[in-house]
C-alpha cells in the first residue's frame, strides 16, 4: 500500500471548485500584486488568531527577515538609525534543531546566532539553556514551535528583548499573544499551505503591523519615497486566494490530524519508540517519533512505500557553514541525539484509516524481527 508523507494532489480535488474559483477570480481581477484579495486574507487570519494584525510576505523565510529588520536587529535595522543591537558582536540565540532559515536570518543581517539546546522529552528549545546564552549583546531571541506543538515563550519575553515567535510548523491562535511577533510560513506541506511560496508575519502590535506593510514593498510609503528600507516581501494575490479558502478547512484539518496521532499512539506506545508529546493544542504538522534504530526503521518502511522523512540530520550548529563559531560533536547533545533518532511518518488529513494502521503494522513488524 503507497503511503505518501503528504498528498497534496488529494487535498486539492476535494477543495477543487472552491479553489479554481477563488484563482479565477484574481485573474479575472487583474490586480496581479497587492490589492484587495490579500486584505482579505490578512483580515480572515487575523481573525482565526485572535484579532491579531497579520501582514503577509513571499515566504516563511522572508517573514522572519522582515521582522526581524522592523525591530531594528543586526544591520537591517530599516534605516531607522534605531538599531538595537547594531555591531560585530551582536547575536539572536535560536535552537540548534530547526530548519535552516532561523539562524540564516541572523546571518543575513550581520547578527551572529548563538545556538541552544532542546529540553529533555521536547523537539522544542529548553528555555533555561537559552536563557543562560542571552547577554548584553543580545539584539534578539528566535524561539521555534517544533513540528505543530507551541513552546511557552513567557520567559523569554520577560527578558525585555525582541522575541520573534518562529511558528512556521505551529499555526495557532496562541501565537504572538506575548510576544512582540510570530513568523509563518505557507509552504505547500504546511498544515495552511498555499500552492507556492507565500508567509506572513503576526503582531497585536499595530505600529509594527504598519512598518512590516511598508517595509515589504521596498520601505516605500508615499510611492518613491522610503523612509525605511525593505524589500520586495510582498505577498501573490493567488497565494492569499487559494489561502483564503483552505482557511475555512483548517480546524477540520487539524481535527483528523489529531485523530490520526491518536490512532498512532494506541498503537505504538507500547514500542521501544519514544513519540510526541501529548498537549490538546498539538496541531501535528509532522508525527515525529525517536528510536536509535531510525535508520533500519526508515529502509524497512521505504520497503512497503510508506514515505518517511529526518528533520533534522544535521543540527544547526554542526552544519558546515556555522563552523568559525566553535561548535562541536557533543556541544548540544539533545539536539544531537534526536537528529540521530527522529523519523517523522505520515500524518496529514487525507491520509485513510487503512493507511494509518499499514504504517503502524508495518512498524510493529520492524521491531517484531
Amino acid at each position: 500500500m503507497r503511503v505518501p508523507l503528504i498528498d497534496l494532489s488529494a487535498q486539492y480535488r476535494k477543495i477543487r471548485p472552491a479553489i479554481d474559483e477563488a484563482v479565477s477570480q484574481v485573474l479575472v481581477s487583474g490586480r496581479y500584486v497587492m490589492g484587495p484579495e490579500i486584505e482579505r486574507f490578512e483580515k480572515e487570519l487575523g481573525g482565526y488568531l485572535g484579532g491579531k494584525h497579520v501582514v503577509g510576505v513571499s515566504s516563511g523565510t522572508d517573514a522572519l527577515l522582515s521582522a526581524a529588520m522592523a525591530l531594528n536587529v543586526g544591520l537591517g535595522s530599516g534605516g531607522s538609525g534605531k538599531s538595537m543591537v547594531c555591531t560585530r558582536n551582536a547575536e539572536v540565540v535560536t535552537t540548534a534543531y530547526s530548519f535552516f532559515a532561523t539562524p540564516e536570518t541572523a546571518i543575513r543581517l550581520g547578527v551572529r546566532p548563538v545556538f541552544c539546546d532542546i529540553a529533555e522529552g521536547s523537539f522544542n528549545a529548553d528555555v533555561d539553556d537559552m536563557l543562560s546564552r542571552v547577554n548584553p549583546n543580545t539584539a534578539a531571541i528566535l524561539p521555534v514551535h517544533m513540528f505543530g506543538l507551541r513552546m511557552d515563550v513567557t520567559r523569554l519575553v520577560a527578558t525585555g528583548i525582541p522575541v520573534i515567535e518562529d511558528a512556521a510548523q505551529t499555526l495557532v491562535p496562541g501565537i504572538a499573544e506575548e510576544s512582540d511577533c510570530a513568523t509563518l510560513s505557507f509552504f505547500p506541506t504546511k498544515n495552511l499551505g498555499a500552492v507556492g511560496d507565500g508567509g506572513a508575519v503576526v503582531t497585536k502590535d499595530a505600529g509594527l503591523a504598519e512598518k512590516l506593510s511598508i517595509m515589504r514593498q521596498h520601505g516605500s510609503k508615499p510611492k518613491y519615497v522610503h523612509h525605511v528600507w525593505g524589500g520586495n516581501f510582498r505577498l501573490d494575490p493567488i497565494q492569499a486566494a487559494v489561502l483564503r479558502v483552505k482557511l475555512t478547512h483548517l480546524e477540520d484539518w487539524q481535527a483528523v490530524r489529531r485523530k490520526n496521532a491518536a490512532r498512532y499512539r494506541d498503537g505504538l506506545s507500547d514500542l521501544p519508540v519514544i513519540l510526541p508529546e501529548t498537549r490538546a493544542d498539538h496541531v501535528y504538522h509532522h508525527f515525529v517519533i525517536r528510536t536509535e534504530k531510525r535508520d533500519g526503521l526508515k529502509a524497512h518502511l521505504s520497503a512497503r512505500e510508506i514515505d518517511t522523512e529526518v528533520y533534522y540530520p544535521t543540527p544547526l550548529h554542526l552544519q558546515p557553514c556555522f563552523a568559525q563559531f566553535g561548535y562541536r560533536e557533543g556541544s548540544l547533545p539533545r539536539a544531537e541525539a534526536a537528529s540521530r533518532e527522529s523519523l517523522a511518518i505520515p500524518i496529514h488529513p487525507d491520509l485513510s484509516l487503512e493507511q494509518v494502521d499499514f504504517v503502524i503494522d508495518s512498524v510493529r513488524a520492524f521491531f517484531r524481527n
